[in-house]
């Protein structure tokens, strides 16, 4: 699908009432900082120069000034005070709203999008880009408003004070914009690159913690301190490159700033000489070029974070932009899955649209409601993503799969998926209770419904075992419970769906055969009208089918019961060989 523009306007939209009164406060707050020169300058040239003045009118001149300051000063508080709390709230606002939207997006991704993203990428996209773009918006919008209303007043009251001496700061103006236009030249590949290796970083600590029992099992502690070092490594030095953009930077814009105040000193204390200008307006004319170089150099670094806030935003609009390939038809079927029928129809599949090898190949097989289908195959024989296809992980390539003689493609995916109870080749549980976990697969059951359904899949018994049962707090991926006890609870998750369709991808792997006998009983006495798809790899899983399909290469190779297959097919003849020698040695 072709991918659509992102624009970040509907987010700004929903807070804009935040983001211009924020910016008006800092404007008006800028504004009133610009009042305060020309008030000293009135104290340095009335009170304190000025001649024939009494001491009192000399007091009430400094008073009356000061005054004012002090007026301009507090209110100037109060705009800065209002303006921070308008714009951190529009900023954080836009922000959740931007996460939002990435993780519903992502949420809606099918299979073969989730695969053009890494997890730790999305990750760092959704929390560090996200943060980078809040912290850019609050940043800029209180930097850029308050020094563009710093430079645009402090450009008037210099010229008004004096039209010739202005013309100083004419000759700053080149070497700013080029350091500005080296900012954008060169900060955004830079910034962009740190993204990335912060993006390799968080890759690695995910696999590290994932993984760390195996780690520690084969003591390849040191190994993986490497290589977290090396990743560490990189994404220092990409850093320190971006921020020594900076480094080069700075002492330039100094050198800028420093060069035109000596300038316009020299040449207003020959103002002031030729008696052309006061003593106060020179101190005020100072303080406004300061002011001026102060904005451009603020504004500079606001351009850098525009450049961080660039590369970010680039991977964020990616997320966004990626439409899903699986989408709902307008006018999508919402009957519920009630007979659980599956249809392959001449079915073919690539994972890459352009391929021209098909990981799957003119599967041609019905399997009627209530029947058990096994799969069998070798590894890579495409078993797992021939079970993809039925509840619309993936799209079919070729042909068709219907379901109660439609077409998935034309129901409506939640309404799909609802009648489809699915056990994952990779197990997966949550942080949570035992009960929470389970009750995953149907959020409103009840504790009889729940028991039953762990009863089904054989884990009852070991849950009662646990310190506190049903209650007992899993640890994130149930990495506190065995491999065999967390298949008979993912098992357990899917059967309390009552799905009319299960499938089971090598999900009694770490079961024994006796509990793996007493599943497929269970099976028997409470899903008789359940469709169960099962993939296994032991023959003593799927002997008792009522048909078992072999997978050569995303081919059919035989379809039949275990006798006659034993009989008359050589592929599954010789997985039976093997797995009886196997018994044998």
């Amino acid at each position: 699908m072709k991918k659509k523009r992102i624009s970040y306007l509907p987010y700004v939209r929903k807070n804009l009432r935040w983001l211009l009164a924020g910016p008006l406060f800092i404007a008006a707050g800028g504004v009133l900082e610009q009042l305060q020169p020309r008030f000293m300058a009135n104290i340095v040239d009335r009170a304190i120069r000025g001649e024939g003045l009494a001491e009192a009118q000399r007091m009430s001149i400094i008073w009356q000034n000061g005054g004012v300051m002090l007026a301009v000063a507090l209110l100037n508080v109060v705009c800065g005070l209002l303006g921070v709390y308008f714009i951190s709230n529009g900023s954080f606002r836009f922000g959740a709203d931007l996460r939002a939207a990435m993780y519903g997006r992502v949420q809606r991704y099918a299979y073969s999008n989730i695969d053009k993203f890494s997890s730790a990428s999305l990750v760092t996209r959704l929390t560090n880009d996200v943060t980078n773009i809040q912290n850019t918006v609050t940043q800029t919008l209180r930097m850029a408003t308050f020094t563009s209303a710093m430079l645009i007043t402090g450009i008037v009251n210099a010229v008004q004070i004096n039209a010739r001496l202005a013309l100083v700061t004419v000759f700053a103006v080149p070497a700013i914009a080029f350091v500005i236009a080296l900012l954008v030249v060169k900060g955004f590949p830079l910034f962009r690159r740190m993204q990335e290796k912060l993006d390799a970083l968080n890759a690695r600590v995910q696999e590290t913690a994932a993984n760390i029992r195996v780690i520690k099992s084969f003591v390849r502690e040191p190994y993986e301190r490497q290589r977290f070092g090396d990743a560490s490594e990189q994404l220092r030095e990409s850093a320190v490159r971006a921020s020594g953009l900076m480094v080069i930077i700075a002492p330039v814009m100094q050198l800028v700033m420093n060069g035109t105040t000596v300038a316009a000193l020299w040449f207003g204390a020959g103002l002031v000489q030729a008696g052309e200008m006061e003593v106060g307006d020179l101190m005020a004319y100072n303080t406004y070029i300061m002011h001026i170089l102060m904005s451009l150099m603020m504004l500079s670094m606001c351009i850098i974070m525009f450049s961080r806030a660039k590369a970010c935003s680039d991977r964020i609009k990616q997320v966004l932009a990626e439409e899903p390939d699986i989408a709902e038809k307008p006018d999508a079927v919402t009957a519920p899955v009630t007979q659980g029928r599956i249809e392959f129809r001449h079915v073919g599949f690539r994972y890459d649209p352009a391929s021209p090898d098909p990981v799957l190949q003119d599967i041609d097989l019905t399997v009627e409601p209530g029947e058990m289908l096994a799969i069998v195959g070798a590894t890579g024989s495409s078993k797992s993503t021939l079970v993809n296809l039925i509840p619309r992980l993936y799209d079919v390539s070729e042909g068709a799969v219907l379901i109660d003689g439609v077409d998935v493609r034309d129901y409506q995916i939640r309404t799909l998926r609802q009648g489809i109870g699915m056990v994952p080749q990779k197990n997966v549980l949550f942080s949570g209770t035992v009960a929470e976990n389970i009750r995953w697969g149907c959020a409103g059951a009840s504790d009889e419904q729940m028991m039953q359904a762990a009863s089904d899949a054989q884990a009852d018994a070991f849950i009662r075992a646990l310190p506190d049962g049903y209650d007992t707090v899993l640890s994130q991926g149930g990495v506190n419970v065995s491999g065999g006890q967390k298949q008979r609870l993912c098992i357990a998750r899917a059967l309390i769906k009552k799905p009319a369709i299960l499938i089971l991808d090598d999900s009694t792997s770490a079961v024994d055969t006796e509990t793996e006998g007493r599943i497929r009983d269970s099976f028997r006495q409470h899903l008789k009208g359940t469709t169960v798809v099962l993939i296994a790899q032991r023959i003593s899983s799927v002997y008792t089918a009522d048909r078992i399909l072999v997978l050569d290469n995303g081919r059919m190779a035989g379809l039949g019961t275990h006798e006659e297959l034993l009989r008359t097919n050589a592929i599954y003849q010789e997985i039976v060989r093997s797995q009886q020698k196997g018994v044998q040695a």
